[in-house]
């Protein structure tokens, strides 16, 4: 783990039996709109940027529902997902078993727990929870509570006797992601086994029972929890509808996004370009593998999408990304511009140097930029040039490239607008 980085992992809960919704099958791999609820759920999670690792928390007897579910996901978001561990009898238990497969593979900073059928999550929850998670190390996404609540005490069966009123202007009713510093929520974990506590079905209740102090953030109205069967129909709707915005049918908006890189020679006998070692009497001075195709590629989808640029992503000042191959920073921009229901059209190339020469290399350049987008073949273009002898390229001091990504993103503008326009009636109501 980078000195440097701030790293984010995800604990995904989905060990739970969830059969009182009914259909002989855990609620988490029932299917919503064509694919499982916890494919969904890892998706959501996996697309975000900051997060570089979940650890998926199964049954003991689940694990052929959690390869179908793996089935559906994009393959450049399942590389984040780490071997799933099996849970425990109770909540906690599960939570704890994936806490100590992080800690084994290297503690993160930051851990999120999930649900896995809270399907709904978005960029913007996510976003919340990491940063009130760095700011306070314990944190929990909660909702006003719009409802008077009672707290009662049973007087007959099926009668309860009203025991207090609480003000709602102090409740919050709390959901997940939550989030906290990992090694204060793994020590918490550790001293409520250690003293035989197993009955929390909070995270934020158990940390408070370690003397955490917990804040709350704001949460999502439309971030439900899946535990009713008409909730199970709410989402089939939901996702069912926007699968069909990204149908055929959709209404599309052409997006034109750029990029250039530059890299100086220095000592060497290779050059990356493309994803293709190419042998050359030099090298390239950078901090990952000096690829500027992919670099200039990478840029050019970030820009379609309007999410930054690759030092953004991959800042050059994190250890993490030194001599890194570049394949995974194109792999990361394909991926954000498909979790956003996108599309890629066409990857333009143009690589200006006097040397090397790539003419032989042409078609094993196209072939790995298709392979690592996921496009066709003949949607993958790449040329080079010289300078004619002028600039620092004709001097060959050092090469460039500089490339075009043309992809198409759903209009969803009266959508977007619909959305915020019903929760502040939810809000309001």
């Amino acid at each position: 783990m980078s000195s440097t980085a701030f790293s984010v992992a995800a604990v995904v809960v989905a060990a739970g039996r969830g059969i009182r919704i009914g259909g002989g099958m855990p609620k988490q791999y029932r299917r919503v709109g064509g694919q499982a609820v916890l494919t969904r759920t890892l998706a959501a999670l996996a697309a975000h940027r900051s997060i570089g690792c979940i650890q998926p928390v199964i049954a003991p007897n689940a694990a052929a529902f959690y390869r179908e579910c793996l089935e559906d996901l994009d393959p450049h978001l399942r590389a984040k997902l780490a071997e799933p561990v099996e849970g425990g009898a109770t909540r906690q238990q599960s939570v704890r078993a994936g806490l100590e497969a992080l800690d084994r593979a290297g503690a993160p900073d930051l851990v999120l727990v999930h649900d896995a059928a809270r399907p709904f999550v978005d960029f913007g929850l996510i976003d919340r929870a990491i940063a009130a998670g760095r700011d306070h190390r314990a944190a929990v996404p909660g909702i006003a509570v719009s409802d008077t609540i009672k707290i009662v005490e049973e007087a007959a069966p099926g009668i309860g006797r009203v025991r207090e009123t609480p003000p709602r202007e102090a409740l919050r009713a709390v959901q997940t992601p939550q989030s906290f510093a990992f090694s204060a929520l793994r020590d918490a974990h550790r001293a409520a086994a250690e003293a035989s506590l197993h009955g929390f079905t909070d995270d934020g209740a158990l940390a408070e029972w370690a003397g955490l102090p917990v804040v709350t953030f704001e949460g999502d109205l439309r971030n439900r929890k899946i535990t009713q069967p008409a909730d199970l129909i709410e989402a089939d709707r939901a996702f069912a509808g926007a699968a069909s915005r990204n149908s055929a049918m959709t209404q599309y908006v052409t997006r034109l996004g750029t990029g250039f890189d530059v890299h100086a020679f220095t000592e060497g006998d290779h050059v990356w370009l493309g994803g293709i070692r190419i042998p050359a009497d030099r090298g390239v001075l950078a901090h990952s593998d000096g690829d500027v195709a992919l670099h200039a590629l990478t840029d050019a989808l970030l820009g379609a999408i309007a999410d930054g640029d690759i030092g953004t992503h991959f800042p050059p000042s994190d250890e993490k990304w030194r001599g890194a191959a570049s394949d995974q920073f194109l792999a990361h921009a394909v991926s954000l511009v498909r979790a956003r229901g996108g599309r890629i059209d066409h990857l333009d190339i143009t690589v200006l140097a006097e040397a090397p020469r790539i003419g032989a290399h042409r078609e094993a350049i196209r072939a790995r930029i298709a392979e690592i987008a996921g496009v066709p073949l003949s949607s993958v273009s790449i040329k080079a040039t010289t300078t004619e002898k002028l600039g620092f390229v004709g001097r060959a001091e050092g090469l460039a490239a500089q490339a075009a990504a043309t992809v198409r993103l759903p209009e969803e503008e009266s959508a977007t607008l619909l959305d915020a326009q019903a929760e502040t009636a939810m809000r309001q109501g």
